[in-house]
């Protein structure tokens, strides 16, 4: 699939970039079903572009009242999910991560004997609190379990993706755990036809148009599944065929209008799909992800197609954006960045400058 206008405008539309409506961070992500969280300041803009007048102290407070939550439901990365959404997700999706990190846990010598005494130092450590992330590895350490080299990061990742722990709020810069059954005490419970069924049904409506494919690669489903939870949701999905392709989306799904965004490096509208294509120009790829170093660049997009890459320089009273176009930027580009800039800058709560 090539650059397809069509498919990107519709994409804007779907996942609420072009026109937000949303009244709430809770709503944003549940609508979003999880949203890529690696980079913390991104997720939170993430969420921001898509709810008119919220902040990032905003954003956290969903954090800190557990609302929302960070974990690693697929992929092995970092996600912002809704609370009652992460263990059934789990459920689902933990069994092929613990498969697929096999091999990584013997190469750091990390036994089946060693996750039941990790598991249950944490058990312990958390019970009817939160930690911060160096004083949990401590306990861990405590407990004859070195964490040096990558075995702490695979340890901590293990007991998030078999349900033990989770992520809690911020506390200054540093990120606290606490155990997911407190932490998140009234989470739902689906059943596994009915998880694929709202698996389907939530990445489609959120992320459509889209493909199997994408589908079954961004929720860490094998093909097969991916092609049962579509059976399950049914009709409850349009299908459609745009060049010879089937796509699945939401019914009445209309293009967003022309207009240019600010999205963070990490932003499900790239993120979100196995074949970013459709908005991402192949030569313009290695601009996103320099050296292929798996850390995307924040996005400029335009009319649904990215155009250039930005960063941001923070001060203690105010934000620089820095805008890089692929090529010359037309006046109307240059104008809808200030634009989405000015946006920013109420998100953060902070005066934003673009030079030029």
């Amino acid at each position: 699939m090539g650059l397809n206008r069509e498919i990107a405008a519709l994409r804007l539309s779907a996942q609420r970039i072009a026109e937000p409506d949303f009244t709430s961070a809770g709503d944003v992500v549940r609508w979003m079903f999880a949203m890529q969280a690696q980079d913390f300041p991104g997720v939170k803009w993430s969420v921001g572009l898509r709810f008119p007048g919220s902040t990032d102290a905003a954003v956290e407070r969903a954090i800190a009242s557990r609302e929302l939550v960070r974990s690693w439901p697929m992929r092995g990365t970092l996600h912002l999910i809704a609370g009652e959404d992460l263990g059934w997700t789990l459920a689902l999706t933990g069994p092929r991560l613990v498969q697929g990190t096999t091999t990584r846990r013997a190469q750091l010598g990390i036994s089946n004997e060693d996750l039941v005494v990790v598991r249950s130092v944490a058990e312990q450590a958390l019970a009817g609190g939160t930690l911060e992330r160096g004083e949990l590895l401590a306990a861990f350490e405590r407990a004859g379990q070195p964490t040096g080299a990558q075995r702490g990061y695979h340890l901590l990742l293990h007991l998030a993706i078999t349900r033990v722990i989770v992520f809690g709020p911020v506390a200054g810069k540093q990120h606290t755990f606490a155990l997911l059954d407190e932490w998140v005490p009234n989470a739902r419970a689906l059943d596994r036809e009915e998880s694929l069924g709202e698996f389907a049904l939530r990445y489609f409506t959120s992320h459509g148009p889209a493909t199997e494919r994408d589908f079954a690669w961004w929720a860490s489903l094998t093909l097969t599944e991916a092609r049962t939870a579509i059976a399950v949701a049914g009709v409850r999905l349009e299908r459609r065929e745009i060049d010879g392709i089937v796509y699945r989306l939401a019914h009445g799904l209309e293009p967003a209008r022309d207009a240019v965004h600010l999205l963070p490096g990490f932003d499900e509208f790239l993120l979100g799909y196995q074949d970013r294509s459709a908005a991402l120009p192949q030569e313009y790829a290695d601009r996103i992800v320099p050296g292929n170093n798996g850390v995307f660049q924040p996005t400029i997009v335009s009319n649904g197609r990215v155009v250039g890459t930005w960063r941001r320089t923070e001060k203690a009273k105010a934000v620089l954006v820095e805008p890089q176009s692929f090529d010359v930027p037309t006046k109307k580009t240059t104008a809808g960045v200030a634009s989405a800039a000015t946006r920013y800058g109420r998100f953060l709560q902070k005066p934003v400058s673009v030079p030029g």
